[in-house]
């Protein structure tokens, strides 16, 4: 995007221009998160307080058309309205036929040195009729009027990303009120629904308002409507007609509709229904029955109940957001609402957010982008102005392409189809700019569209005097089926790749002094290589772009067995791009010249393109370009927009340098570049950022673009452990990886198709296993490098890889070389003698190095059976000479590390083990939903002999048996005494559960049988049940 002080800025946008300074939150004391976020594993916004009249507070929900945000207030409920397809003006062509008569004289100024002229001409001759393109607006919006009242407590509102659906819920007068909304893509439809624990205590008034030029009436008792008329702009008449309907499904109470206000009353539960229809079908054609639309969508949505629009919704959205999951654990900074957590978030450790922010870019994607709607723009579909900034279109050399990045690396591929298909729709009205502006066939677009496909220059030469936008967009189609292997979509789509590839063939010309064929007139994107002018020939991007477009129009080509005569036209163009050249500062050149940029801390670094999201800069590939790439992000420095900070994270991931990319989503989640409801900001709001940072955290996880599989390719230190399942390779391979201390401990591996991929990693330097989870055999591999290794695969089929150097349960290990080498024993929690080390895989007092995993440590005894001189680690000992050890361990105890605190959680139930808060020795322990308060928090403390004692965090009594032998009789807790009744045995039973036995009774801890928050901790004799079964996670 171009400086705020252009043109489309200076019209405002109220609501995302609304935080332009960075705004505050204050940590809330004791605060917790509420049940429904705990239940969705912590995937969900929430706040304590309604959004009030700020835009950004509110919470987006969409169904690829259909938009809104969601207030959450108490008095006045505000639903603000976005149908996809209503935008300023109609049908335009914006070719200027002036361009082809004037390209000459422009190339010779342009190679002449004479930038201010050229820009001239081009503003002249070569920017569009009109000069602008034209802007997405807003429908209106819907307020919900409630009974004045007071003494409004236990106020939350949240947005569930798992289940895509906002809930607000608060106590007023003795009456719990909750509101549940959400935008259905199977039944097309915006649907409310407001419950109360009172019967008849839901009353409320209804009513549209818009900005735009519309009329408002009551169709029906039950409905009321706003019909109306997208706005004229740049001189092309409004012709986007919309009819927005709502109707109220009550039961109990009643409800009429006069003079377009809708009145409920007396109501002991209201579904309310909202439908948005328009006239818009193509970019060439407004004739759609937008009323019979509208009408058609209400009464499908109303034969249903609200069970089943809920059930159905959710299915439909699961089914693609459920695809791809990312733990980084959780502290207690996950238990601030959202806003607090972006204030706070640069000071705390709160790995969690990451992973919030990876869904949240997710659940925007599948929200704004469904195949048969209109690609995501840039607000995505939510936009509350008739003049948002910069129009809300569609910017191509940078915005577009970046809002699908995480499409198909985060398993959205579906998402990607709107793309698709405006590119075969520029093919066509891009075929006039190029023939009219250019002389040349195929077909072009510069930096923007809109709705409309407008393929000429805009907003002035400094700007929009850009060639590549389409030639960007095309290499897209090629990608995407390095993802899919799908043919069908190769061949569907081929004819506007080959456009692409034709425009350039036709168009480019030798420059004089090199003699390479280059782009003129063109730019890097927005940025002035000398001042005031940006105008120039042939700047990197163009050339790294192009080198995409040529390579992927001849692959393509191969692949479906056509055109080979112009392939090899194409393939000469190629071979005569100039190359990327290493600059007097060490940096890749931006332009063919060394020119030094006057804004060298410029928020666009599209020079390098070529490390990202391009291949044509790699770490294994040419090391003199990959060491400019880095100098020129040196050069450029960290600070920038939003979107521009969440291009420098995929950037960092590329050079694999965790922990840059890491500082960069550390700079991107402060209240100067996101909103309190996690929109990015440039600011103002820009959504491409929110999908470069889910794109650049995938890549820091799994990249593909070198021709492998390159796992945890930028792992920051801040993540020691966690889990990915279901991120996608290019090939066809979804990838699972488990990891712990900074390592892979499992990765999984699942082919599209037979072949042979390799996979690259860390664990490979050592020794590993390859098991097809299908048969449980092991898989016989080669390794073409140390860290790689060629992986033979069957369609359908799952790989599971295991480093025996690594803890494949998560804990600890011990080697018997330094530097984690050699043989070794993967270490769960417990105690191990010599012989049962032996077994594991280690020899007697032969372990060189230790691997311990945050919250855990080793204890090393010199003696068998846990006696002689002891040594404790709590982090990872790469060499244990340098510690006076080496070779000198005989057995081992792994055991919970006594600093921490951890939540001890039933696997039957998920309820956690809770002191009920009671300080009174001989009271009984309790169960509760997790809520994160110190009452549900516990040490571990091992006690040298394999029993634990169990702290609570509250109150500092311990959990005691109390003698009793009797199954069924519960646990307490009383002041530590050293008794055998307060000593526990923590078993570690298998995939991360424990097995809790009193040392006194022998008996296991057991959940009674009860689902019940506030039942009674109790004992019972061991045996298979999962109620006697716990997990421990730490807090």
């Amino acid at each position: 995007m171009s400086d705020l002080t252009r043109r489309q800025v200076l019209l405002g946008a109220a609501g995302a221009g609304a935080a332009m300074l960075p705004w505050i939150a204050h940590p809330r004391p004791a605060s917790a998160a509420p049940a429904a976020v705990l239940a969705a594993n912590d995937l969900a916004l929430w706040y304590d307080e309604g959004a009030g009249t700020d835009w950004l507070r509110a919470l987006p929900i969409g169904n690829g058309r259909l938009g809104a945000m969601v207030f959450g207030n108490v008095d006045v409920e505000r639903l603000q309205l976005n149908e996809d397809t209503v935008w300023a003006g109609g049908p335009y062509d914006s070719s200027n036929t002036q361009g082809a008569g004037a390209l000459s004289e422009l190339r010779r100024l342009v190679f002449a040195n004479q930038w201010s002229q050229a820009q001239s001409l081009v503003d002249q001759a070569m920017l569009g009729r009109p000069a602008g393109q034209l802007a997405y607006q807003t429908v209106g919006n819907i307020r919900l009027t409630f009974p004045s009242g007071s003494g409004v407590s236990e106020y939350y509102r949240h947005l569930d990303l798992t289940t895509a659906t906002t809930s607000v819920s608060y106590l007023q007068n003795g009456v719990r009120h909750q509101r549940e909304t959400l935008a259905s893509a199977p039944d097309q439809a915006i649907a409310v629904r407001l419950t109360a624990d009172r019967a008849g205590a839901i009353s409320f008034s209804a009513r549209f308002d818009s900005p735009q030029r519309t009329t408002q009436s009551s169709p029906d008792s039950a409905t009321i409507a706003l019909d109306g008329l997208s706005g004229d702009m740049e001189g092309v008449t409004g012709r986007v007609r919309f009819l927005a309907l709502a109707r109220a499904v009550v039961e109990g109470g009643s409800v009429s509709s006069s003079g377009g206000t809708l009145t409920v009353s007396n109501a002991t539960s209201v579904t309310l229904l909202i439908s948005i229809g328009t006239n818009y079908v193509s970019y060439a054609n407004v004739s759609g029955d937008y009323q019979g639309i509208a009408r058609g969508h209400l009464a499908n949505a109303q034969s249903r109940s609200w069970d089943q629009l809920r059930s159905r919704h959710v299915a439909d959205y699961q089914t693609l957001f459920n695809r791809t999951t990312l733990d980084l654990g959780r502290t207690s900074a996950a238990d601030q609402p959202t806003d607090v957590r972006i204030s706070q978030h640069a000071s705390v450790n709160d790995p969690q957010f990451s992973a919030l922010l990876f869904q949240f870019g997710r659940y925007l994607l599948i929200s704004s982008s469904r195949q048969g709607t209109q690609p995501a723009n840039l607000q995505g579909i939510w936009n509350d102005s008739l003049a948002p900034s910069w129009d809300s279109k569609y910017t191509i050399n940078a915005n577009l392409p970046m809002n699908y990045w995480p499409a198909d690396t985060t398993n959205l591929s579906e998402c990607f189809e709107p793309v698709f298909r405006m590119v075969n729709d520029l093919a066509v009205t891009g075929a006039r700019t190029a023939q009219v502006q250019y002389g040349a066939g195929g077909w072009v677009t510069h930096h923007n569209t809109d709705a409309w496909r407008g393929s000429s220059v805009v907003d002035g030469a400094l700007w929009g005097m850009w060639q590549t936008g389409g030639a960007w967009l095309a290499t897209l189609i090629w990608d995407h089926y390095r993802f899919t292997n799908d043919l069908d979509f190769l061949r569907q789509y081929y004819p506007a790749l080959k456009g692409a590839a034709q425009f350039f063939v036709d168009s480019l010309v030798p420059e004089p002094s090199l003699g390479y064929l280059v782009t003129n007139p063109s730019n890097s994107p927005e940025l002035a290589h000398h001042s005031g002018v940006s105008v120039c020939a042939g700047p990197t991007m163009d050339n790294q772009i192009l080198r995409d477009l040529f390579n992927a129009y001849a692959q393509a080509s191969q692949v479906l067995g056509v055109d080979a005569d112009f392939r090899t036209r194409v393939l000469a163009t190629r071979d005569r791009l100039p190359p990327m050249r290493v600059g007097s500062r060490g940096n890749i050149m931006e332009w063919l010249y060394d020119w030094v940029e006057p804004e060298t801390s410029h928020r666009h670094v599209s020079h390098l393109y070529g490390l990202h999201p391009s291949n044509q800069i790699t770490k294994r590939g040419n090391a003199t370009l990959f060491n400019a790439a880095r100098r020129t992000l040196e050069l450029r420095g960290d600070d920038g927009t939003g979107w521009s900070l969440a291009w420098k994270i995929n950037y960092w991931a590329r050079l694999e340098e965790g922990t840059r990319a890491h500082d960069l989503i550390r700079l991107l989640a402060t209240p100067a570049r996101l909103a309190p409801n996690m929109f990015d900001l440039h600011p103002p709001f820009q959504i491409d950022g929110n999908f470069g940072a889910t794109s650049g955290i995938a890549e820091m996880l799994l990249q593909s673009h070198a021709g492998e599989l390159h796992v945890l390719p930028a792992l920051p230190s801040a993540w020691t452990s966690g889990q990915v399942q279901g991120l996608r390779g290019r090939g066809g391979y979804t990838v699972g990886i488990t990891w712990s201390a900074g390592q892979a401990s499992e990765i999984l591996v699942r082919a599209d198709r037979a072949g042979t991929v390799n996979v690259r990693g860390r664990d490979f330097a050592g020794t590993f296993q390859v098991v097809d989870t299908s048969t449980g055999g092991a898989v016989s591999v080669t390794r073409p490098e140390s860290d790689v290794i060629a992986l033979p695969v069957l369609a359908g089929r799952t790989y599971r890889v295991t480093a025996a150097q690594l803890p494949v349960v998560g804990t600890a290990a011990l080697y018997s070389d330094t530097n984690f080498g050699g043989s070794g024993a993967a270490l769960a929690v417990g105690s191990f003698t010599a012989a049962q080390l032996q077994s594991a895989g280690i020899g007697l007092r032969t372990a060189s190095s230790v691997r311990v995993t945050s919250g855990y440590q080793v204890v090393g005894y010199a003696n068998d059976n846990f006696t002689g001189t002891s040594w404790t680690f709590t982090a990872d000992n790469a060499d244990l000479r340098a510690t006076g050890n080496n070779d000198a361990i005989a057995s081992v105890r792994v055991v919970f590390n006594p600093s921490r605190y951890v939540r001890v959680t039933n696997v039957a139930n998920g309820l956690v083990i809770d002191s009920g808060g009671s300080v009174a020795s001989g009271s009984n322990l309790k169960l509760w939903a997790w809520n994160g308060s110190n009452n549900l928090q516990w040490q571990l403390v091992e006690l040298g002999t394999g029993y634990y004692r169990i702290v609570n965090r509250a109150n500092g009594m311990v959990a005691d048996g109390w003698g009793s032998t009797a199954n069924g009789s519960p646990v307490r807790q009383a002041a530590w005494n050293g008794g055998t009744n307060q000593q526990w045995q923590v078993l570690h039973l298998g995939e991360g559960r424990y097995r809790i036995l009193n040392r006194t009774t022998g008996l296991a801890v057991d959940n009674g049988g009860s689902v019940a928050a506030g039942s009674t901790l109790k004992q019972w004799a061991s045996n298979g049940s999962t109620n006697l079964q716990w997990t421990v996670a730490f807090v």
